[in-house]
């Protein structure tokens, strides 16, 4: 993969000369009054902008968007924070007549398909440095912004799961860790056995141990959140949602295997807590490692953020495998609403935020990996990322992790109806009601009934 190398002086200068002759007219001095004493033509007024999206991003926005007015004279960025149930009230402002100019992505697909959003494909692609074919990390990044073809948002960034554990415990243990680097990634059988060995009661007996006491654990080998079981239906080679009928795929062979395998962490291995214990615990996952309660966890690459202040020593690594190396990927989206009476403005505001040096404001604390090429080089890297955020070889879960194992991941049309059938039977397949084939063979022909007729 070409990585390009985009410095913020040339992403404005290019970001000018794209304007063409509407940005050449708009930029034009007033006309002086005429010898016959006219008065000049009134000053213009600042064009004002808003930008939705939901809390929790931190001052990193804000200094962006004040960064994009001193960049763009006579255009002002409000961020319009929206807390609570996001979606209905965006949808509320769009019934209203009221909609935002910019947004995050709510329901990407379907707001594509219902002519919600502009389409920004000619834009972007007149566009010398976001058009470039080697600006964003692809195919990822045409996947999850194209409906029909068309493109509607350009993506925050990304974001994937990976294993964070406690070194001092492998260290004590004297068990090698796992490793960020993909080439050497553990199998699901040894990263299952590896939590086995780590697992341990009141009396030092482990999993399969005679007198083992599940009730008075110690120390578990690792948890993870149980939706995060997307990512081992695709290592096992199966499907969430179809890539051409976005129909779900749980039905499939693949997605069962998988998601018995994770249950069974709690019903067969041991190795994880049941919900009603995790519950019991209360502690959130920097704690657990913290704390020794746990040994590994699955977590989030945004999680990283949240690590800074931890006081015992931090391990990260890929996800174990199942059958091929893989992980799910996601963030918002920016997008134009339909609506706005500012789409050549709403256009500068999303190319900004879709600049290296948006991006990486949000870089540095953990809270983002990099969509674009340009903050993937050894030269970007030194800039944005640090031993004390990141750890002993992150920099392989930005080059190689998400560029070459990732997947792209977002709802299809009726996915929020279709799920009702889907998460019930996976409750039940993660207490031990039923077993995964039973749940998912179930309940999948009625969500995809959903799906296509929504």
């Amino acid at each position: 993969m070409r990585r390009m190398r985009v410095s913020r002086r040339e992403f404005l200068s290019v970001g000018g000369a794209a304007g063409g002759a509407a940005l050449l007219a708009a930029c034009a001095p007033a006309p002086a009054a005429t010898e016959e004493g006219q008065a000049a033509a009134p000053a213009m007024e600042d064009v004002e902008l808003q930008l939705a999206g939901w809390p929790g991003q931190g001052p990193e926005l804000i200094e962006g968007l004040e960064t994009f007015e001193e960049e763009n004279p006579g255009i002002k960025a409000t961020w319009l924070e929206t807390p609570g149930d996001y979606r209905a009230k965006l949808l509320s402002m769009i019934a209203a007549g009221t909609p935002p100019d910019t947004a995050f992505s709510a329901d990407y697909y379907t707001f594509a398909r219902d002519g919600l959003l502009v389409d920004i494909t000619d834009m972007l692609m007149a566009d010398p440095l976001l058009g470039a074919e080697d600006y964003f990390i692809q195919p990822q990044e045409e996947e999850r912004c194209t409906w029909e073809g068309r493109w509607y948002g350009i993506g925050s960034c990304w974001v994937c799961h990976h294993v964070y554990f406690n070194r001092a415990i492998f260290e004590e243990e004297g068990i090698d860790p796992p490793s960020n680097d993909p080439d050497k990634i553990w199998t699901w059988d040894h990263f299952v056995d590896v939590a086995r060995q780590l697992t341990v009661d009141a009396n030092g007996n482990h999993p399969g141990d005679s007198g083992f006491d599940i009730e008075n654990v110690e120390r578990w080998g690792m948890n993870i959140p149980y939706w995060m079981h997307w990512s081992f239906v695709l290592s096992n080679g199966g499907y969430v949602w179809h890539p051409d009928t976005r129909l779900y795929g749980y039905d499939q062979p693949e997605a069962i295997e998988a998601v018995q395998k994770v249950a069974d962490l709690v019903l067969v291995d041991q190795v994880m807590p049941n919900s009603a214990t995790f519950e019991a615990i209360g502690m959130g996952f920097v704690q657990l490692l913290e704390t020794r309660t746990m040994a590994m966890v699955i977590e989030g690459s945004w999680s990283m953020a949240y690590t800074h202040d931890m006081q015992e020593p931090l391990g990260t690594a890929v996800l174990p495998k199942m059958k091929v190396p893989a992980t799910w990927l996601s963030a918002h989206l920016h997008t134009i609403m339909q609506g706005t009476k500012h789409v050549e403005e709403s256009w500068k505001l999303v190319r900004f935020l879709s600049s290296p040096y948006y991006q990486e404001l949000f870089l540095v604390s953990g809270l983002w990996l990099p969509s674009q090429t340009a903050l993937i080089t050894e030269e970007a890297m030194d800039r944005w990322m640090s031993l004390e955020v990141h750890r002993e070889g992150y920099r392989n879960i930005a080059t190689k992790w998400v560029p070459d194992y990732g997947h792209p991941m977002y709802g299809p049309p009726g996915e929020g109806e279709a799920s009702g059938f889907i998460w019930p039977a996976l409750d039940a397949v993660w207490i031990g009601d039923k077993t995964a084939e039973e749940a998912l063979l179930e309940a999948t022909p009625k969500a995809n009934e959903v799906l296509e007729n929504a």
